[in-house]
């Protein structure tokens, strides 16, 4: 009696086809060359169509080839990173054609001169001058806002967390959800409101009221979620070893989330120091240097991007120093970002052993 032996064809897999590695940057490629002579075609001349163009071909194509060689479940994958990346250029090309305009025009008069010297006597219209006294107006500013709206906000934060129960806790919860989204002219009308009631002329401690206003909302809910991830366990093993509540919170809970407190307290700086509005209406700005924030009106970075654009009319000299002011204040908020980080990174707790 004799047994057939039946051979397998080729080698037995589980896997089925797969597109190569290469093939995004392919369709991408053909799906830009395909939305350029569209674009032509139609008389389209903006690069913005064309790129809007080639992100439909790309999802579209990505979707026909996968489904035609992987199937359509690996398809409709392939289509969700698409979406992914298609999302990713969305944010990015607009942020980076936003820093390349700034930094290309921003240069022209950007030097030591220009960060060491104010506007003093010069005219709008006229070459030279600085930003020395709107750079002293804004750290003093923001400053004297941070020295308010940090200690207030940290310490309301604690309180929400540790301490808040009841009806309290959540009135205060609801009025810093509120404040959060605050517009920035309703804090300075505010503060102006004040000022008109006690007959009060410009200064520039009545900037750093209304940015710590906008500031203290942003604080208490970082601030909260941080203090929130500290185990609870820490917490107790304190109170266990008869250590009152209010030391434990000093030396246990703080400590313990002091990375991403100061993390927050960073990044609302950077929030506040683009603010315009309530600069506008309560500091007025001063071509001249002062230092006394408690007293006359007072230069500010961004009014004085605003002031030198609105007497520029396009081009001149106050349209190069509107550019490089921006310059200069996209990288104060840059490098506010970067200390933030870097905080963050170096109070991060240690993995390992």
């Amino acid at each position: 009696m004799s047994t057939a032996t039946v051979t397998p064809k080729g080698p037995s897999t589980l896997r089925g086809a797969r597109l190569p590695k290469w093939s995004p940057y392919a369709i991408a490629a053909g799906s830009i060359a395909v939305a350029i002579g569209i674009g032509l075609a139609a008389g389209l001349h903006s690069r913005v169509q064309w790129g809007l163009i080639a992100a439909i071909l790309y999802v579209v194509g990505t979707y026909a080839i996968a489904t035609g060689v992987e199937g359509k479940r690996q398809a409709k994958d392939r289509v969700a990173t698409s979406f992914v990346w298609v999302a990713f250029l969305l944010a990015v090309v607009p942020l980076a054609s936003l820093v390349w305009s700034t930094v290309a025009r921003g240069v022209k008069v950007l030097d030591v001169y220009f960060l060491t010297h104010s506007m003093g006597v010069v005219a709008d219209t006229e070459p030279g001058g600085g930003i020395y006294h709107a750079i002293l107006g804004t750290l003093e500013q923001v400053g004297l806002a941070t020295v308010i709206a940090a200690p207030i906000g940290v310490l309301t934060a604690i309180y929400l967390v540790e301490y808040g129960r009841g009806n309290l806790s959540k009135a205060i919860t609801f009025f810093v959800d509120v404040m959060t989204g605050i517009p920035s002219i309703v804090a300075g009308l505010f503060i102006l409101s004040l000022m008109l009631m006690f007959d009060m002329q410009p200064f520039g401690f009545a900037g750093s009221l209304a940015l710590a206003i906008l500031m203290m909302p942003v604080v208490v809910r970082s601030t909260e979620e941080m203090l929130k991830l500290v185990p609870n366990e820490l917490r107790e093993a304190s109170l266990a070893l008869g250590v009152p509540k209010w030391r434990t919170i000093l030396k246990v809970v703080l400590p313990t989330s002091i990375g991403g407190i100061t993390t927050g307290i960073m990044l609302s700086i950077a929030r506040i120091t683009g603010e315009t509005a309530p600069v506008l209406l309560l500091v007025w700005g001063n071509p001249l240097i002062n230092p006394n924030p408690f007293e006359g009106a007072q230069a500010s970075l961004p009014l004085y991007i605003y002031q030198q654009w609105a007497n520029s009319a396009g081009s001149g000299a106050a349209y190069d120093r509107a550019w490089a002011a921006s310059l200069t204040l996209i990288a104060f908020v840059m490098l506010l970002n970067l200390v933030a980080r870097g905080i963050a990174r170096w109070k991060a707790p240690k993995t390992g052993r």
